[in-house]
């Protein structure tokens, strides 16, 4: 190999290893535009086709600090970014990958999440401090300087990245495989088989933990069913929220356990025509959820027409049409965004469209003024739930995106991050994306 050849295969093997590393920066991207609807500002933080989405609306989107959002990408080669709400600088805060759910620290400037290492997953914990810090300086050190292993899983576990991080933030909590599930579950009980036209959520499932600074791990709970969702009520330590994952509707979705294994049960009994989904835990004592009227009743049969081939295939625009799922998610019966409590167990229906698929990914602020969904359209509706008045915020967000908006609230209650694919040129790649409560809400007492 000649002087230059060997120049130029070095600078292609410094190129490859500069866009994996962590600290990495990204320009600003950040566009301001309104919503050619309702006229409402739309602040997108990201603004090309590089594959972004957000965390779950289960989990928090901000930084301890308020000042970061940490969304997944493709820019970085699979690694999770983090982007400066206030300039739109953009940097790399993973290196090698990750797996499953990203879960932002309340308390400290960390991120945890699980990494995959052979048939084993290694509990991963990242000071974002550091990260930030170095990568503004210019001098970032070695991985090990910012990154920790916590833990690590046995083969035997079948653990996956559905995490969540304890209010506490000392320990993670994660599904686990059905082998693991069945040694902990009474053989008496009867053991639960898919539901629906996805053929998902046959069981066991179950839960299991983490603690961050030992590595210990103890069993939760395990169940007859395919555990989802899995999320912590980030203000009331040692408290879960999970769900009987099917795809679609459950015969039982939402569940509440501590992290003792104690305390086990529905967190809202549903009835047969009930499709409930979507279930996030906005406060110490509420968790919202959508009680969806997407289905048309056929009043001569009594039951859901099926528009799609019968009803035998997917409706991505619409989805949830096929007959297999029963006669559920009509409005013959009360729907709409949800709204229980952890402690007295009451429920309240916070707003409802008035036509359409009605509310379908929800949440709410922790102070209790505000709730907000998405619907089918991908239009987004705020709630007041001291008035009971709704508008909505944004739409046009083009059905034909990758995914839905899934709103989530930042701690203060005064705006939301969303996903669209609005300004996206194939119709399809999403960007993050925020949406301010408009203030003269705010400034209602």
């Amino acid at each position: 190999m000649n002087l230059k050849s060997a120049a130029t295969l070095f600078l292609l093997l410094s190129t490859a290893v500069n866009f994996a590393q962590i600290g990495k920066r990204f320009p600003s991207e950040k566009k301001i535009i309104k919503d050619p609807v309702t006229g409402y500002e739309l602040i997108f933080l990201t603004t090309t086709a590089a594959g972004d989405s957000k965390t779950y609306p289960t989990h928090p989107q901000w930084t301890s600090d308020g000042k970061w959002l940490i969304f997944r990408t493709k820019r970085a080669n699979g690694d999770a970014v983090a982007v400066n709400e206030k300039s739109g600088e953009m940097v790399q805060v993973t290196e090698g990958g990750y797996s499953g759910t990203l879960c932002m620290a309340q308390k400290s400037m960390k991120l945890y999440f699980m990494r995959k290492a052979e048939n084993k997953m290694q509990i991963m914990e990242v000071n974002l401090e550091a990260v930030f810090n170095d990568s503004q300086s210019g001098k970032m050190r070695p991985l090990s300087t910012y990154e920790r292993v916590c833990g690590v899983t046995s083969p035997e576990m079948g653990a996956s990245g559905d995490m969540a991080l304890d209010a506490d933030e000392d320990k993670v909590y994660f599904r686990i495989g059905k082998e693991e599930a069945a040694k902990y579950l009474n053989p008496d009980i009867k053991i639960e088989k898919s539901f629906g036209p996805r053929n998902m959520g046959a069981g066991p499932g179950g839960i299991s933990s983490m603690n961050l600074k030992t590595g210990e791990f103890k069993h939760v709970i395990s169940v007859p069913f395919q555990v989802g969702h899995i999320q912590s009520n980030i203000w009331n330590p040692g408290e879960l929220v999970f769900c009987w994952e099917t795809g679609g509707k459950s015969p039982q979705r939402t569940w509440t356990v501590m992290a003792d294994g104690t305390g086990l049960r529905p967190l809202y009994p549903e009835s047969d025509f009930e499709w409930v989904t979507h279930e996030a835990v906005i406060s110490k004592d509420e968790v919202a959820m959508a009680i969806m009227g997407h289905r048309k009743i056929d009043v001569q049969k009594e039951i859901p027409v099926e528009v799609i081939n019968g009803g035998k295939v997917r409706n991505p625009e619409n989805p949830g049409q096929e007959s297999n799922w029963g006669n559920s998610g009509t409005r013959e019966k009360p729907t709409g965004l949800a709204i229980v409590n952890l402690r007295t167990r009451e429920m309240i229906i916070a707003g409802q469209t008035k036509q359409g698929s009605g509310l379908w990914h929800v949440h709410g602020s922790s102070d209790g003024r505000w709730a907000v969904g998405d619907d089918f359209s991908r239009s987004l509706y705020l709630i007041d739930r001291k008035s009971n008045e709704m508008i909505m915020l944004t739409t046009g967000h083009k059905t034909t995106a990758e995914d839905h908006v899934h709103p989530t609230f930042n701690r203060e209650g005064t705006k939301i991050q969303i996903q669209s694919a609005m300004i996206s040129k194939d119709n399809r790649t999403m960007n993050i994306c925020i949406v301010n409560v408009p203030k003269d809400w705010l400034q209602r007492k």
